[in-house]
């Protein structure tokens, strides 16, 4: 007789800190009422759920945020302040305790130990980089009159910061960024470029990722702090957005802690593998009021954008019979970024899926079947494949075939034709010099992925500032990425097992979203 499973109260019971919630299974449609509610674990401190692994619960437990998070649960308390017109309060700071204070007070320490707000200039050699210095907190004497209390809530405090305000504009906006190592160059230009927004923080442990990302002129008003200094920014309330591009499996704790500030979020990459840790961010987004903007970039591109124009708005092609993508990465991705990125089906298929789904109009296909292969000896250590063929059926009967590439060694190909009932349209390779060679569409100068989506990435960043303004909201829905996410896992499940999947059916765990490859 085998060993029983462990089940969620089982962990539960295990660990004290953690608690199985039941939720009410979304399903489209009709599907009768009788459905069991859902369980997941989750952390009662973190507010969040956890993948059902030991080692992944444990590291979880270990990591320095679940520490904060429960210090904060048991120590936050108001704060007891005299009466008068005029408050003086003085508060001793010291290391451990600087991550625990509630925003007030953190807000506070910040403004005291840098008077004049400014951001200070990437230096490796300063301290400040390492780990905020606490020698300026020995004691701080904060004064608040009776306005400002009743102009400010206490959990977030605001501020005045005309010195800023003045660099970034009237209507400036100032942005904080999490990441470059994965962060695509088009984005970083786009951070360069825009006028109506200023880089206040750059968070990243590898400092020569940043000097690369980012030139020093650039940086001269940007302060570059390490990952455990991410609450300094956090608590700074001339960030009103975070830029994300850690990996999908560090993003989602940046994200939630953003939103949580009071932040609006750009994440570039994937949010989470996990569908229950995407789904709490995008809940997280919806409880604050916050925008979660995610980087779904190929749908600002202005070719593919007249191209959905003429599909779905005045259809012009009729009833859509088959549309066909060729998407080769040039230059190809590194081992590393592949491995932190989820692989090919989650950091390019996921992209041509969601353009598909939006050209169409339809969530999800049917049927799903894909084929693929490691021609290098690299990703075939990883468990990936390089190049993949993605068949699917919609439906509306329509049939997509996604053509997907890691080998593309001279200029990137990106190609995507629609056949409908009345004709066909065609987004071709956007060749600079208007020549062909041999007859077909490749060009004959080099173009890298992100000089072919460069208005694409700049039109997301530029859609993201405009939600950060209240302008307009977030294109892209939680159910659309969602979807997106799990039809690419339906893809690479796919592959792994040799056969098709059946959406309809619910084949593949909607519970957890990228497999794991033990």
């Amino acid at each position: 007789m085998g060993r029983r499973k462990k089940t969620l109260h089982d962990y539960a019971a295990e660990f004290s800190e953690l608690a199985v919630k039941r939720q009410r299974p979304e399903r489209g449609g009709g599907g009768g009422g009788g459905e069991a509610a859902a369980e997941s674990l989750w952390c009662s401190s973190c507010q969040l759920p956890l993948r059902v692994r030991r080692d992944r619960i444990l590291e979880h437990l270990a990591s320095g945020r679940h520490y904060r998070n429960r210090r904060l649960a048991r120590q936050r308390a108001p704060l007891l302040l005299s009466a008068g017109p005029d408050i003086s309060l003085p508060l001793q700071l010291d290391a451990p305790s600087l991550l625990t204070q509630p925003p007030l007070i953190l807000a506070a320490a910040t403004t005291a130990r840098d008077p004049s707000l400014l951001p200070s200039a990437i230096s490796s050699a300063t301290t400040t980089d390492q780990a905020p210095s606490t020698s300026a907190f020995t004691t701080l004497h904060m004064r608040i009159t009776p306005a400002e209390r009743s102009s400010r809530s206490p959990a977030v405090p605001q501020a005045r910061f005309g010195a800023v305000l003045g660099r970034c504009g009237a209507g400036g906006v100032g942005l904080a960024l999490f990441g470059t190592e994965l962060g695509d160059k088009a984005l970083f230009q786009s951070l360069v470029e825009e006028n109506g927004c200023c880089l206040l923080y750059v968070v990243e442990d590898r400092l020569h990722e940043v000097e690369r990302a980012f030139s020093a002129e650039f940086l001269a008003s940007t302060r570059v702090l390490r990952q455990q200094d991410a609450d300094i920014v956090l608590n700074d309330q001339r960030v009103s957005g975070v830029i994300v591009c850690s990996p999908p499996e560090e993003a989602s704790e940046t994200v939630i802690d953003a939103l949580r500030a009071g932040k609006g979020v750009f994440c570039e990459r994937l949010p989470s593998f996990d569908r229950q840790t995407a789904e709490a961010c995008f809940d997280e987004a919806n409880r604050c009021g916050r925008p979660l903007v995610c980087g779904f970039y190929k749908r600002f591109d202005p070719a593919l954008q007249f191209l959905c124009k003429k599909v779905r708005g005045c259809q012009a092609l009729g009833r859509i019979h088959r549309i066909a993508t060729t998407s080769s990465v040039y230059p190809a991705a590194s081992l590393g970024f592949l491995k932190t990125s989820g692989g090919i089906f989650y950091n390019a298929a996921v992209h041509d899926i969601d353009i598909v789904s939006w050209l169409l109009g339809e969530s999800a296909p049917d049927t799903i079947f894909s084929l693929g292969h490691a021609f290098c000896t690299d990703m075939a250590c990883l468990k990936d494949a390089d190049t993949v063929a993605v068949s699917m059926k919609f439906p509306s009967g329509a049939i997509v075939t996604l053509d997907i590439s890691q080998h593309c060694t001279k200029s990137c190909d990106q190609r995507l034709e629609v056949h409908g009932s009345q004709g066909t349209l065609r987004v071709d390779n956007q060749n600079p010099l208007g020549i062909t060679e041999h007859g077909t569409s490749v060009s004959i100068c080099t173009q890298t992925q992100a000089d072919r989506y460069r208005e694409a990435h700049r039109g997301l960043f530029r859609h993201f500032l405009r939600t950060l303004k209240g302008k307009e909201p977030p294109a892209i829905t939680k159910e659309q990425f969602l979807w997106a996410v799990q039809v690419a896992a339906a893809a690479e499940q796919s592959w792994r097992n040799g056969s098709a999947v059946d959406l309809r059916n619910e084949a593949i765990d909607s519970a957890v979203i990228k497999t794991e490859i033990m």
